[in-house]
């Protein structure tokens, strides 16, 4: 980790009453690249800090949950380091005030609740301009919120295989995907809005509200099938190939990705397999002939694969051909090019009753693992400076530096 906020958006202050996954995925992607990200979670917290796994000092009991140190697992660690905890109990009078004040000194508020739950607890978007007319507010929605657009889906609830079945996306790729990217893509495309809506408003010194909903993310996530299908008025089935050869193939310890449809690449992997009469075979010898031959294309290239070790693969093709081993969790964590972008930030959970992480109290918690940022800029850092917190953990500490006192 390293030891303080640091990044390009180092500038931005964001309120954060998001919760689950969608939401704080976004936010996190700020608060990685600096953003100050205040956390507003009610007084039972974000439900994603009951999910497992968790340290082993945590345990539950009966419906109540209760910890020894620390209120959160690995789900609610992983899309919510560098962020603070506020607890604020926006149904009453008083913490309304107080979360008022906060977005008074702030650039931007975000949530994902459904449509019309900010505004019928008194501070949705334009309660909020009226104290802050610079105020950018974001909301990612199942469905959209009717003040961009309305959906005869508004008002109900959304998670992600709802989102990934509705907007298109399983009968795409023929099934569910195993991670949450009907949550992951709406929320990075939530915090691209917000940034270009910030970059608006500190030229205009007029905010904005902007939403984006889960249905018509997973459309955007597979716009050639739309434009497509806008074309021909053809279905594209699961697994048709315009590409050959594009995909996993076997290896004697696993499968490993290989992408040849470019000649060049193609003619390389034939060598290296000791197949050259396929570069000139008619049923091999272009990408179209290929995709029309593609059981025969595909056959060859698993014979060879399928004797080889994946790391033999890789020790062939690499540099010559697009190939990526389909690597373990454990493996990606070994992986020198992890090690090289350090890709990987250590974190250690609070002790028992501890609130400064000293160090006895430290271990016995645990150390868990965050995903450093992705993106990078040259001459300025990004990363992990602070662990999850606690619930409520900052609040006191984020009401003074805003000047707030509470009634």
């Amino acid at each position: 980790m390293s030891e303080k906020r640091t990044g390009p958006l180092s500038d931005l202050t964001i309120i954060d009453c998001t919760m689950a996954y969608a939401g704080p995925f976004g936010t996190g992607l700020l608060a990685d690249m600096g953003a100050m990200v205040v956390k507003i979670e009610p007084p039972d917290g974000d439900t994603f800090r009951r999910l497992p796994p968790h340290p082993a000092s945590y345990h539950a009991v009966g419906e109540a949950v209760a910890a020894e140190g620390v209120d959160y697992g690995a789900s609610f660690a992983s899309v919510n380091g560098n962020k603070r905890s506020v607890c604020l109990d926006l149904k009453s009078a008083a913490d309304q005030e107080v979360f008022l004040q906060l977005c008074e000194k702030a650039d931007a508020v975000v949530e994902n609740m459904r449509a019309g739950v900010m505004d019928e607890l008194g501070v949705g978007y334009e309660t909020i301009r009226t104290r802050n007319s610079r105020i950018v507010y974001g909301a990612v929605r199942g469905y959209g919120d009717p003040r961009t657009g309305e959906s005869p889906y508004a008002e109900w609830p959304c998670l992600d295989v709802a989102g990934q079945s509705a907007g298109g996306l399983v009968e795409a790729t023929g099934d569910l995907f195993s991670v949450a990217i009907a949550d992951i893509y709406p929320g990075t495309l939530m915090a691209l809005g917000l940034l270009a809506a910030v970059h608006k408003a500190r030229e205009t010194n007029e905010g904005s509200f902007f939403d984006v909903a889960m249905y018509d993310s997973m459309m955007t996530l597979i716009r050639t099938n739309v434009t497509s299908y806008g074309l021909t008025n053809v279905e594209r089935k699961p697994g048709s190939r315009t590409l050959v050869p594009f995909g996993l193939f076997p290896a004697s310890d696993g499968r490993i990705a290989i992408a040849a449809p470019v000649e060049r690449h193609w003619a390389q992997l034939c060598k290296s397999m000791g197949r050259e009469d396929l570069i000139a075979d008619d049923r091999t010898r272009s990408n179209p002939r290929r995709v029309k031959h593609a059981d025969f294309t595909i056959a060859q290239v698993s014979a060879w694969s399928s004797n080889l070790t994946k790391q033999e693969i890789v020790d062939e093709l690499g540099g010559k051909v697009p190939v990526g081993p389909a690597n373990t969790m454990r493996e990606v964590f070994a992986d020198p090019h992890v090690a090289a972008r350090s890709m990987l930030a250590g974190f250690a959970y609070p002790g028992p009753a501890d609130t400064e992480g000293g160090d006895d109290q430290v271990e016995r918690a645990g150390h868990g693992v965050l995903t450093a940022s992705p993106i990078r800029f040259q001459g300025d850092s990004t990363g992990v400076y602070q662990r999850p917190p606690k619930h409520g953990e900052h609040t006191d500490e984020v009401l003074a530096e805003f000047g707030i006192k509470r009634p």
